[in-house]
């Protein structure tokens, strides 16, 4: 099997990467860096710096996870449009050179995320709801999306991954949030309330691998646990996990000076379930947070 991938260096593409391989894959990653991008990923991988028809004719997979991080920088306007761009442009190119192949893949697996639905309160939402929040994070995925899902033809099938919080313990949200953690200086955010749908880093691979395989599968998927829990529960189960006390608590307000308008990104949340998933047939390894956390903790 032939897999094109863009964001192969990141936190997901890592992890997808190393799991290909051993499932024989033969590899190509798109990358700016291709003496880095070797050093991280390894050996038996192809690497472009430049997209070409060429390079799409004859591929099985293509596997678009390319993007600047949301949440690493403050939102300025040039930030805001990095975010943006690094997303789209990538995206269209892909759609684009799809749509003029004469082998055109068979599967188009691009990213998106559970910003796409904006804030929202505690009611549980699956792929069907349409009840966007008009903020920065819908407008960024919004076209993404769009860009993504124009590529699908009677050839090639097209998935959308609407990602959760991906937690693992050397990269993402996770990792950063540890040191307080172990200090002992962790604890909720704001009131607490507000939920976060999050996924393990292995079944965040695991839901790829099944898409692939699920010849039925497509269109806009929630890549979240079934099972979310507030702010308030994550901070409790991680300071368990750790055996360190969570009494302390961010104020919303020095989110705000910090961070500016990113700061919505950990005082809002979505409770988001994976329909389309569970229906699909694919079983979680760590679908709740007590033992995910465990999981990645006691390695």
């Amino acid at each position: 099997m032939n897999v094109l991938i863009t964001g192969g260096t990141g936190l997901i593409g890592q992890k997808l990467v190393n799991a290909l391989k051993q499932d024989k894959a033969n590899i190509t990653v798109l990358t700016r860096n291709t003496k880095k991008a070797a050093s991280t990923l390894g050996s038996n991988i192809s690497f472009i710096e430049k997209l070409s028809l060429s390079c799409i004719e004859n591929q099985d997979v293509v596997i678009n996870l390319a993007g600047e991080p949301i949440a690493n920088k403050r939102w300025s306007k040039a930030q805001k449009n990095k975010i943006c761009h690094s997303r789209w442009d990538i995206t269209k190119q892909l759609t684009d050179l799809i749509k003029k192949a004469a082998s055109p893949p068979g599967l188009f697996i691009s990213g998106s995320a559970i910003g796409i639905y904006g804030r929202q309160p505690n009611t549980p939402i699956d792929e069907t709801f349409t009840r966007y929040n008009q903020e920065f994070t819908h407008e960024v995925c919004e076209k993404w999306e769009k860009l993504a899902l124009e590529a699908k033809s009677d050839v090639t099938r097209v998935v959308v991954l609407r990602t959760g919080i991906v937690l693992d313990s050397k990269a993402g949200a996770l990792a950063k949030m540890l040191l307080p953690f172990r200090l002992g200086v962790g604890g909720k955010v704001s009131g607490g309330q507000q939920v976060m749908s999050w996924i393990h880093i292995e079944d965040m691979i695991s839901a790829i691998l099944h898409i692939q395989n699920t010849p039925s599968f497509k269109g806009v998927a929630n890549i979240t646990s079934p099972y979310p829990v507030t702010n308030g529960i994550f901070s409790k189960t991680l300071a368990e996990t750790l055996k360190r006390p969570a009494i302390l608590n961010t104020p919303a307000i020095l989110l705000k000076i910090i961070f500016g308008e990113m700061a919505d990104l950990l005082l809002f949340g979505q409770h988001v379930l994976p329909s389309k998933l569970i229906h699909s047939g694919f079983n979680f390894k760590h679908p709740t947070i007590d033992k995910a956390l465990k999981n990645l903790l006691d390695k």
